[in-house]
């Protein structure tokens, strides 16, 4: 564990504990959607077809759904800097089996286990970020930590894939394995520990969701998930139809990828001070590019800007949402927290049904409309849940200043 030193640090921030967190999420991330990239491969390693071999992917998300939440509860009492590192070693452990074994069967359960730490992970990772932070810091520290996300979506899963091509898909995951051992080391090095208050309640699933805003944002936030996956699912057959070549449909990905970054980093500039302003305008912003795609997305050029667009507001909208779950949850943020991974979960999964049913019903090039109404409806939530849910920042309008409540208390700093 780290040493003891003096409390005065926490006013700074532990630059070195953010980044090793944005590593661990890149690596989580990169998990996670290994196997899509190397499907063909795996299926032949493991003599299965590629629908069945496709199970260590869907099998990944069920286990979070159905695991996220009990499992969370039962580990509430566990210090969060153990708990860390003991979730990253089993990642590492979970893909180094994937990596070993030549059994399906095998390689599923090692997932399995993979996918009930990769929820937890997203439980505890953000509420232990705001406790080793300063509180008008927050917004900056989950910028830095979750650009980690859109890194492992621009280039961990794509370049995991190529090294799988290269080098061997049971090499990818051990490589991972490696990385996450190392990540470990680190975290155990660098991530201050926190003690949890004598007088701090009981973590209360029940508690959470009845704080005021806790339902908002979780049906807000999963709902603006649906929408992005049901377009990102079908962006191909889109593209197609917009009579696009298909080099533009990896170019598309390339600089949704990348200008989600952009956007992470707007969003580390304005959470704190103004999120709600920011938040409105950003959702606005991506209604907007869906509906202007079906006719702007019909040139290379047209469609590039608009994916531009789509991806920057799309990775500020992630840290809007983490600040405002934090906020509403108060002294029951980590079960509020955890109630969000399970809606995220389940919005990705209806959101990839739902662009199916656009994409058959209406056509390809209607699947980005059909994508701007469960983004329409957020917005109207966010609108309406001025009070609790996302209320204006320092510099806004009606702001209000929050009182502190934490459930845990900084027992050393971290000597990054």
């Amino acid at each position: 564990m780290p040493p003891a030193t003096s409390v005065s640090a926490r006013d700074r921030m532990p630059f070195g504990a953010l980044l090793v967190l944005s590593m661990i999420g890149f690596t989580a991330i990169t998990t996670e959607l290994l196997p899509s990239g190397l499907l063909p491969q795996i299926s032949a390693g493991l003599n299965v077809s590629e629908p069945v071999a496709g199970y260590l992917t869907a099998g990944y998300a069920a286990i979070i759904v159905a695991t996220v939440i009990p499992v969370a509860m039962l580990l509430a009492r566990v210090p969060r800097h153990t708990l860390l590192v003991a979730l990253v070693l089993t990642f590492a452990i979970s893909n180094a089996l994937v990596g070993l074994v030549s059994d399906f069967g095998a390689a599923l359960a090692a997932r399995l286990v993979g996918g009930i730490a990769h929820g937890l992970l997203w439980t505890a990772m953000a509420p232990f970020v705001a406790r080793i932070v300063p509180a008008h810091k927050v917004g900056k520290a989950m910028a830095i930590v979750f650009s980690g996300n859109s890194l492992g979506l621009a280039i961990g899963a794509p370049l995991g894939t190529a090294l799988g091509a290269l080098i061997g898909w049971r090499a990818s995951f051990l490589l991972l394995a490696g990385t996450g051992v190392v990540l470990a080391g680190l975290a155990m090095w660098l991530l201050p520990a926190v003690r949890r208050l004598p007088d701090a309640p009981r973590p209360s699933l029940r508690k959470a969701i009845g704080q005021p805003g806790v339902k908002s944002v979780a049906i807000a936030w999963p709902l603006m998930l649906m929408a992005h996956f049901a377009l990102f699912t079908f962006i191909a057959p889109f593209l197609r139809e917009a009579g696009l070549p298909d080099y533009s449909i990896t170019l598309s990905l390339t600089v949704l990828g990348f200008s989600g970054l952009v956007g992470i980093w707007i969003a580390g500039i304005t959470v704190d001070m103004r999120p709600r302003r920011s938040l409105l305008m950003t959702t606005a912003v991506i209604a907007a590019a869906f509906l202007l795609l079906p006719l702007g997305g019909r040139t290379v050029p047209g469609a590039l800007v608009l994916m531009a667009v789509w991806g920057a507001a799309f990775g500020a909208i992630g840290i809007y949402n983490q600040s405002a779950i934090l906020r509403a949850g108060k002294e029951y943020r980590e079960a509020a927290n955890g109630l969000t991974v399970l809606t995220i979960q389940l919005g990705i999964t209806i959101g990839a049904l739902y662009g199916a049913a656009a994409l058959t019903t209406a056509g390809p090039l209607m699947v980005p409309v059909a994508a701007a109404v469960p983004v329409v409806a957020a917005l109207v939530i966010m609108v309406t849940g001025r009070r609790h849910a996302y209320p204006p920042g320092p510099k806004e309008a009606g702001y209000v200043a929050p009182v502190a409540a934490s459930t845990e208390a900084p027992a050393v700093a971290a000597r990054a």
